[in-house]
């Protein structure tokens, strides 16, 4: 959760600027960044664990954080996207970044002038990573936990050095217009996180493994799977994850919290972790509501685990065919689909036969009243989605308007 902060009356302008920033098909590469860090007298962290994969770095990333902070070590968590709240991203020891410090970071972009970067100026993961790094160093943090973007070869994240392991999710089907075409190609991409001597683990299944494997050969990194009866991944005493994608993950964290010599008490601790977006669970005009941001078909079977069917689903994405594929995992479990717009962008998946509802609020309000008594309302496909929504389901009532933090236009 967000901690509170004394508010700032500049912070909206300094969040429209950053956003503002959010570029499709913008330049990514790891020597962009290191040269942005260069510019900005940026340094990597001290100990940093690399967090990437398809579906839950953020779920990981965040049970690894409060695992370190349960141990007395002053962690830095970055994490994308945000739900609710920009300051979600970046984190010290479970205190998010204050308003005052993204206005002056803002403030002190602006007074430099255009930075260019290979000839294009920094984008916006780029900046908020780089506000992230330099929180990290002004409040002494030993560990900073740092979730990729998009893959790992181009990533931004790439650029940081002082790697103790790399935890690997999964790989899975999302981003193959960037990363792909073939499964195998997003998953060498991811790969290339893996640093020379550096430990990798992963939950990664398939394909992926060998992929995994001939890479972490290659850079004599130590390889730690996920197999069966597996002590390192053993999950704690008293741990007790809701579903099976829950528990991969849960294992996936023990286990790289247990390499590096956390304490069990720690670990438990540290998988007791929530995000907002993720799994989260509203009751409201006495029905259940389960909000989540999966937003590709593997996050979809995942949520299908946590669900009851036949639920009322509210669906909103903003890529077609990855929306599409998404909805097809969801669909036939649902009794009655409702699709609406996100960030008031016309849904792709509007057509004849489909009931669309381009208000959000409208949409989750049709799907609360048509539900019957003992049924579900399932939102998902979109954190973007999940953001609008989440502040009113919150308040625990439709009549109420939105909380006032900007949660637009998120970016991975």
């Amino acid at each position: 959760m967000t901690t509170p902060s004394t508010p700032h009356p500049d912070y909206a302008r300094s969040l429209e600027y950053l956003f503002a920033q959010t570029r499709a098909g913008a330049p990514r590469s790891a020597g962009r960044m290191r040269a942005l860090m260069a510019q900005l007298g940026l340094l990597s962290p001290r100990n940093v664990i690399h967090v990437v994969g398809t579906n839950g770095k953020g779920s990981v990333a965040a049970a690894l954080a409060a695992a370190y902070q349960a141990e007395g070590v002053r962690v830095g968590r970055f994490l994308s996207p945000h739900v609710s709240d920009f300051r979600e991203r970046i984190a010290v020891d479970g205190e998010a970044v204050s308003e005052a410090e993204v206005v002056d970071f803002v403030a002190r972009l602006k007074a430099r002038g255009p930075l260019e970067l290979a000839g294009a100026p920094p984008a916006f993961f780029e900046l908020t990573l780089a506000l992230a790094l330099e929180h990290f160093a002004r409040r002494g943090v030993e560990v900073a936990v740092v979730e990729a973007g998009v893959g790992a070869k181009h990533d931004a994240t790439r650029a940081l050095e002082n790697v103790r392991s790399v935890v690997l999710t999964n790989v899975g089907r999302d981003h193959l217009d960037t990363l792909g075409p073939t499964l195998e190609d997003v998953a060498r991409d991811k790969a290339d996180a893996i640093r020379p001597g550096v430990p990798i683990l992963s939950s990664a299944t398939g394909e992926a493994v060998a992929v995994l494997a001939e890479v972490a050969s290659a850079r004599r990194s130590p390889l730690f799977l996920d197999l069966p009866k597996s002590r390192l991944f053993e999950l704690p005493t008293g741990a007790a994850p809701r579903s099976p994608t829950q528990e991969r993950n849960a294992r996936l964290a023990a286990a790289a919290l247990r390499l590096a010599g956390v304490s069990e008490a720690a670990i438990a601790t540290g998988l007791q972790a929530t995000l907002p977006g993720r799994a989260e669970r509203f009751s409201l005009h006495g029905r259940e509501v389960l909000l989540d941001g999966a937003h590709n078909p593997d996050a979809a079977e995942a949520l299908l685990e946590l669900a009851r069917p036949p639920f009322v689903l509210v669906f909103g994405a903003q890529r077609k065919k990855l929306g599409e594929e998404t909805l097809r995992v969801l669909e036939p479990h649902a009794e009655r689909v409702v699709i609406t717009d996100v960030q008031g962008e016309p849904s792709a998946l509007a057509q004849p036969g489909r009931n669309h509802i381009p208000e959000p609020r409208e949409a989750l309000r049709e799907a609360l009243s048509s539900a019957p008594k003992s049924a579900q309302v399932l939102v998902a496909g979109s954190f973007y989605l999940a953001g609008q929504l989440r502040p009113l389901l919150l308040q625990s009532t439709l009549g109420a308007g939105a909380s006032g933090t900007i949660s637009a236009r998120l970016s991975p």
